[in-house]
């Protein structure tokens, strides 16, 4: 409990961030934002028969996934996660924005699910260009503009994937471990933080004297 109570994961999170922009890894112009969805064990898969109250459902496509989501503002140029937020699964992506968001950015990359959110990204970091994925579909035609300037966005914009898959692939972070958000959310910061450290051992290796 003392974890969670005095936010161990996140002070982690924070001090190796400090510590990479000491050493270079400074936040630039853009962030891109974006969020992972973390299953949780069916009430038929535990111990206590139930499901967890602090997890809920959502639907992605046409499947439904019952978990956590964790949300992240990553440096558009270094990889780097700068910014985190752990959410019950269904609670939409847009709602934590503004805490993704440093607030000297110039651009904001992320998928369609923070498409219209002008208003949010302003709020937070007011010189923002908004660099989000919009909409392609109106009634039955496409506009090909719009798809064409989304391709060019999710170059960029697929730099939030490496994350994810450190986290997930070599931290093994597909599943919630713990009952409840807060124990879950502990080990997700330190797993962002690692991530951070994974990603970043090129570029500061030139660096170490032995």
């Amino acid at each position: 409990h003392l974890l969670e109570e005095h936010k161990l994961g996140e002070r982690i999170f924070a001090e190796v961030g400090r510590v990479l922009q000491a050493r270079g890894a400074k936040l630039k112009s853009g962030t891109i934002v974006d969020a992972t969805l973390i299953g949780a064990p069916s009430s038929t898969k535990n111990r206590e028969k139930a499901r967890d109250p602090e997890m809920h459902q959502t639907r992605k496509g046409q499947q439904w996934y019952f978990g956590m989501k964790i949300h992240v503002g990553v440096d558009s140029q270094s990889g780097l996660t700068h910014s985190a937020v752990v959410t019950a699964a269904n609670v939409h992506d847009k709602h934590p924005l503004p805490q993704l968001l440093h607030g000297q950015e110039q651009r904001v990359y992320g998928d369609s699910a923070y498409a219209s959110q002008k208003a949010l990204i302003h709020g937070k970091a007011p010189k923002a260009c908004d660099f989000t994925n919009q909409r392609t579909r109106r009634k039955d035609s496409v506009d090909e503009v719009a798809r064409r300037k989304n391709r060019n966005k999710s170059k960029i914009r697929g730099r939030v994937e490496h994350v994810f898959a450190v986290v997930k692939r070599l931290w093994g972070f597909t599943k919630v471990r713990y009952r409840g958000l807060a124990k879950n959310a502990n080990r997700a910061f330190v797993a962002l933080a690692l991530a951070n450290l994974y990603l970043s051992r090129g570029r500061f290796t030139g660096q170490v004297r032995p």
